[in-house]
This record gives structure tokens, C-alpha cells and sequence, in this order.
């Protein structure tokens, strides 16, 4: 028996995925889909994102569509969200998934930093645009690296006045995609929503994360470091899987079960001190509202 055959029906549901072209999404996509879902590839490049919607189980059926997002272009959020919101009624849920390692130093057209940009505040922004639309739950995906992006500096995200650290920007942002989670699901509930925010990372999982550092030796060590000690992708993406269909409340956080998190099957996952910090939730929520030009809709 396949372990996603434990995942419920999902017939009559559509989910939104960033990213799901490759790695993590397009594994979640795949077991949505054989699940039955309806599902939204959202993806930079249409080229990628049909031929990854081929093998999604249901395309054939018509389940399966692509629509092109570039999550590091607040334009093209808002785009993104104004076809979809014209297209659907409605949708289940929003997998916040496209993600950047290790990139180097870059700034957006919107004048952001690249993981920032492309890790939490587009999804910032998409959320908040579809938020009315949601019927059931957003799922914001974030790494155990978070622990390491404790010193996040809210007045200099574009990191002007520090040496630049990629994988320092990568783990600030990851912290930013707990704590913007934690801070939607409170402010979810003060609104009287039904809907809920939920987490999940992915463990130690094999995907091509690294290919966009810039730097060929880091991109070699990590493809073929992962190939050897990471999980396959489909393992990893069964905790973004579990929080999106299962029934937890809000503010969960799923992982791996295993040691340091790194490999096993959907389980709890423990977050630092900062994650749990909700005048930094709050501080940020502010920054991203104003970085982004968009706020928590009236629901």
C-alpha cells in the first residue's frame, strides 16, 4: 500500500500550489491528485508547469491546471490572484510552497531581497489577496533552518547595512514564514474565520533547492549530497500533504518524526523561541503590509 493512500478522498476540493512544477510541490500535487483533487499548478515558467501537470494524476480529467505566478513579483501576485479570483468561486486550500536556497545577493523589481521576496512576502501577499476565497486553510511551508534566523532584522531586510549571508537570508525568511503564520491564524480567529493557518517543512528531502545559489561547487555538493542522505521528495512532501488535508487546528506545525527532524513520516514539529515571539509576528506582519501594499481583508 502506497503511504498517501491514508490521505482522505479529496473530491470536490481544489488546492492552490506554489512552486509545483519540481521538488516538494509537484510531489504534493501528484498525491492531491490521486487523491482526487482539483489542482492549481502555480508556477513561474507555463513551459515547466505543463510538463509537470502531465503526471499529475486527474490532467487528463481536467483536474489538473497550470497558472503562471512569480512569487518574487508582487505584480504578478496580484495578476495571479485577480485571474484565479475571476476563474473560481472559491478554493480549499493555499499551499505556500515556492521557495529559494543559497541564492546570491539580489534584489527584486520590487526592490526586495530574493529569499524574502520569494520565501514570505509574495506568499504574504497572495494570501491576503485570496484570503476571502478560502474555505478551508492556508498551508505555509518553512524549514528547520528556521532556528537559525533568530537575529532577523526587521529594518534591514535588504540586507544594505550587513555582509550578506545567503543562507542567513534563507533562514531569516523561513522564521518570517512561522511567524507569519502563527500571526494569520491569530488574527483569523479575533475575525471569526473558520479557516485556519497551518505549517510544514519537509525535512531533509531530496529536490533541486540548490540549483539557484550561483555557485557551482554549492550546487554540486548540495544535488548530490541531498541524493545520498535525503529523503525521496514524495516523503518530505507528506508533511505538507498531512497539513493540508488533515483534520489539526490552527498554528500546527508538522515535520519529520525522526531525529532532528531530518527523515521520518508527519509528526509535530518544534519551532525556536523566536517563532513563538508575537511582537515579532506582529512588527513583521506591519513591515510586510507595508513592503507589500497589501492587508488582512475584512472577512
Amino acid at each position: 500500500m502506497r503511504p498517501w493512500t491514508a490521505v482522505p478522498p479529496q473530491q470536490g476540493r481544489r488546492f492552490v500550489i506554489t512552486g509545483a512544477n519540481g521538488g516538494v510541490g509537484f510531489q504534493v500535487a501528484r498525491i492531491l491528485g490521486s487523491r482526487g483533487a482539483e489542482v492549481v499548478l502555480a508556477c513561474r515558467s507555463l513551459e515547466k508547469g505543463e510538463a509537470a501537470a502531465r503526471q499529475v494524476p486527474g490532467y487528463d480529467a481536467g483536474r489538473v491546471v497550470v497558472r503562471r505566478l512569480d512569487v518574487a513579483d508582487l505584480a504578478s501576485v496580484r495578476a495571479f490572484a485577480d485571474a484565479l479570483l475571476s476563474e473560481y468561486d472559491g478554493l480549499d486550500v493555499l499551499v505556500n510552497n515556492a521557495g529559494v536556497l543559497g541564492a546570491p545577493y539580489a534584489l527584486t523589481a520590487d526592490g526586495v531581497e530574493t529569499h524574502f521576496a520569494t520565501n514570505h512576502l509574495g506568499h504574504f501577499a497572495l494570501t491576503n489577496l485570496l484570503l476571502p476565497r478560502i474555505r478551508d486553510r492556508v498551508v505555509v511551508t518553512s524549514s528547520r533552518e528556521h532556528r537559525r534566523g533568530s537575529d532577523i532584522d526587521l529594518d534591514d531586510l535588504a540586507w544594505e547595512r550587513r555582509p550578506y549571508k545567503p543562507f542567513a537570508a534563507y533562514a531569516q525568511s523561513k522564521l518570517a514564514d512561522l511567524l507569519f503564520m502563527s500571526e494569520l491564524q491569530r488574527r483569523l480567529a479575533a475575525a471569526g474565520s473558520d479557516v485556519r493557518a497551518v505549517g510544514a517543512h519537509p525535512g531533509a528531502s531530496s529536490t533541486n533547492i540548490t540549483s539557484g545559489t550561483g555557485h557551482p561547487i554549492i550546487t554540486w555538493i548540495g544535488y548530490h549530497g541531498q541524493r545520498l542522505v535525503a529523503m525521496p521528495a514524495w516523503r518530505g512532501a507528506l508533511c505538507t500533504v498531512y497539513a493540508a488535508t488533515m483534520d489539526i487546528p490552527g498554528d500546527t506545525y508538522i515535520g519529520p518524526h525522526g531525529r532532528w527532524e531530518l527523515h521520518g513520516w508527519p509528526s509535530a514539529a518544534r519551532r525556536s523561541a523566536a517563532a513563538r515571539d508575537t511582537g515579532l509576528a506582529r512588527r513583521l506582519w506591519e513591515v510586510s503590509e507595508k513592503m507589500s501594499g497589501v492587508t488582512f481583508p475584512s472577512l
